[in-house]
């Protein structure tokens, strides 16, 4: 049912205001300004209730306003709220062993903490760099990394994120991510897809562009996000570890959108079987709280005192949010990311048998992608249906953003219910239903 009321009178006052004293530069979806939230609902300044499809973009994991959380939270602002990375304090450390106990690899781990994802990546560069005595990087089409500078530079999901910030860092070719269902590189005879992108990397790239003893890292989205929530194919990791382990280059996946229990798994990279150097985590980690970490094996973590730092690295209210948060993930919330995951895949699927212009459905847990195409030959982004899709479900009452060309993402918090998976995508359907009918 379409609640014609939005934006309400409420709304559109704070949107005037924001108007007058925030950046423009950020980018604004559709008119939702949030009062509050519980789970996976959340009420707009005029009372107007909504279901949470994008978490915040994957970041609630826990969903709004988890009691657990807030008491944590609470109970450390009652305690001190900053000292600085100077010093020392409890919920740092123990949030360090957690990382090291989860981390994807045998070996122990080290953790830089920041306050975002982007802060993350450009740790792990500059660790790449410093541990390697190398200065260039493999980064990927399609990539979103984040908009500080070292992170923009790997950014190449939209041109807008480079327009105007010339010269960026330097040192960064790309290569194709290897998107199964949009493939621009032709494959041999027993080849995935995957593996038909690192045979170009090695082939185009090292053997006639970049020399390999000159590369210090492959930074990669295990999952892309803003690139259109792709999954790559089964065989793209282990090729993609092999060669690095062949170059002496550093592996350093990007799971601040993938991380954190999001796949049903506590890392995306799980799925493939293949282990990391270095991972960078945020979103997800502290259930909205600012909070990131560059987690790196021991051995690579080699940097000396001074060589990085922050004023509010290991912040100890978002370092006792993130303890929380991981703590409901470990008991609850990673079984629940799996099964509600496939429990939306299939309904997903179900919906993409009655509509044509659903033209992929894939994901791992929690992180889905609904694509939408003119044409199942062309594959023709449908973006105009897309954007459409995403208000119409506003005026609903679901929250949903786009990523990609033409993608709609499926992103709530890990504690959803199937009963609230069921009603958010009976909006969804709904929709998409009248947004087909408009097109026509």
């Amino acid at each position: 049912m379409t609640n014609k009321t939005l934006p309400g009178p409420n709304t559109k006052s704070m949107i005037e205001r924001d108007h007058k004293v925030i950046s423009p530069s950020y980018p604004r979806g559709y008119p939702f300004a949030m009062d509050h939230g519980k789970g996976t609902e959340v009420w707009d300044v005029d009372g107007n209730r909504f279901l949470d499809f994008m978490g915040g973009i994957a970041v609630v994991a826990t969903g709004h306003s988890h009691p657990q959380v807030v008491k944590a939270i609470q109970d450390q602002a009652e305690k001190f709220i900053h000292i600085s990375s100077d010093f020392y304090h409890e919920n740092w450390i123990r949030l360090g062993e957690k990382l090291s106990e989860i981390a994807p690899f045998k070996e122990d781990a080290l953790s830089f903490m920041t306050n975002s994802g982007t802060e993350a990546v450009e740790a792990a560069i500059k660790l790449a760099r410093y541990h390697t005595k190398r200065s260039n990087f493999i980064g990927f089409t399609g990539a979103f990394h984040g908009r500080t500078m070292g992170a923009v530079t790997f950014t190449a999901s939209k041109a807008k994120y480079h327009s105007g910030f010339y010269p960026l860092m330097n040192g960064v070719t790309h290569a194709p991510f290897p998107n199964p269902y949009r493939p621009v590189l032709e494959r041999r005879k027993g080849e995935d897809y995957g593996q038909a992108v690192v045979r170009y990397i090695e082939e185009e790239i090292i053997a006639q562009i970049l020399p390999a003893k000159e590369v210090a890292g492959v930074l990669v989205e295990t999952i892309q996000g803003e690139g259109g929530y792709i999954v790559p194919p089964e065989g793209f990791y282990p090729a993609l570890r092999k060669f690095c382990d062949k170059h002496g280059i550093l592996l350093i996946l990007d799971e601040v959108q993938s991380g954190m229990g999001r796949t049903g798994k506590w890392w995306a990279i799980e799925h493939f079987g293949v282990e990391p150097d270095i991972i960078t985590s945020a979103k997800g980690i502290a259930s909205g709280m600012p909070l990131g970490a560059c987690i790196a094996r021991k051995s690579v973590m080699d940097w000396e005192i001074g060589a990085h730092g922050n004023t509010y690295g290991g912040n100890p209210i978002s370092c006792a949010a993130s303890l929380a948060t991981i703590e409901l993930i470990e008991k609850q919330y990673l079984k629940n990311a799996k099964e509600v995951g496939e429990y939306a895949m299939d309904a997903l699927q179900e919906i993409q048998a009655r509509h044509p212009s659903i033209g992929d459905v894939r994901g791992k847990g929690l992180m889905i992608g609904v694509e939408f195409v003119k044409d199942h030959e062309t594959k023709e982004p449908a973006k105009k249906l897309t954007d459409r899709v995403v208000d119409l479900a506003f005026e609903r009452g679901l929250l949903t953003l786009s990523c990609g060309q033409s993608v709609i993402r499926i992103a709530p918090p890990l504690s959803i219910s199937k009963s609230e998976v069921d009603e958010g995508l009976s909006m969804f359907e709904d929709a998409l239903t009248q947004a087909e009918k408009e097109m026509k």
